[in-house]
């Protein structure tokens, strides 16, 4: 009886189906997992980046960026939110009399004194609207708003301009504009900031300029009067 021997040839083909088809689930696998991957870096980036768009928003800086924005396209009711006239201002008005008085030079008394003291605070509303002017005029320029700049554009630039100090709710601001430094000082004011007080000696000097035409002329004032004065004082001292 002869024995038969029989191949299993289904068998042998199904191996190498079997196989492939391993090998094209682990790339699946791969893939899946380098997409889930990358899916979930774009979504932490997009969620980081917005928590620090928010934060930026809150910073003295972009409250300045902010602020020469508006400056250069004239807007006047956003460069008013950022802005307090009134404490620019009266923190202003000490350094106008004296510099106004310093120009008496020995010819100042104390009632020209008390005349300058009386006439600067009178003063303010004109010097509200002339200082409101000046920083305007400054910030522009600070802004390189020679012409029209995009706001991506301020984001970038200016904080590259300034030097930011906090303590606590309020900021100092520096710049450099024209070989000569400029000073903010800002408050916070909600989620953004106010800038309270502005130092720039050549604006003070602008704004003295328009204050003493409404104080008596320098040269109307005798300086051999003034000396007078002093030297009865002297004798009378030294006689007691």
């Amino acid at each position: 009886m002869r024995k038969r021997i029989v191949i299993n040839l289904d068998a042998r083909e199904g191996q190498p189906q079997k196989t492939l088809g391993a090998k094209r689930g682990r790339w699946r696998r791969i893939v899946a997992i380098l997409v889930g991957v990358v899916v979930f870096s774009l979504v932490v980036a997009l969620i980081g980046g917005f928590l620090w768009w928010r934060h930026y928003q809150t910073t003295p800086v972009y409250t300045l960026t902010l602020l020469a924005d508006a400056a250069q396209r004239n807007d006047v009711a956003e460069f008013q939110k950022r802005i307090d006239d009134e404490e620019i201002a009266k923190n202003m008005t000490p350094t106008i009399s004296q510099k106004a008085a310093s120009r008496y030079g020995v010819a100042i008394t104390s009632s020209v004194q008390q005349q300058i003291d009386s006439v600067v605070p009178s003063l303010l509303p004109r010097m509200k609207q002339m200082i409101h002017d000046e920083v305007v005029k400054e910030i522009k320029q600070f802004s390189s708003a020679s012409e029209s700049r995009s706001f991506i554009f301020l984001l970038v630039t200016v904080p590259s301009l300034v030097r930011v100090t906090t303590e606590g709710d309020t900021a100092k601001a520096t710049t450099a504009v024209s070989d000569r430094t400029i000073e903010f000082t800002m408050k916070r004011d909600a989620e953004r900031w106010k800038v309270t007080e502005y130092k720039d000696d050549v604006v003070v000097q602008r704004i003295v300029d328009n204050v003493m035409k409404e104080l008596p002329a320098i040269g109307s004032i005798d300086p051999n009067t003034f000396l007078q004065k002093s030297a009865r004082g002297k004798r009378g001292r030294r006689g007691r």
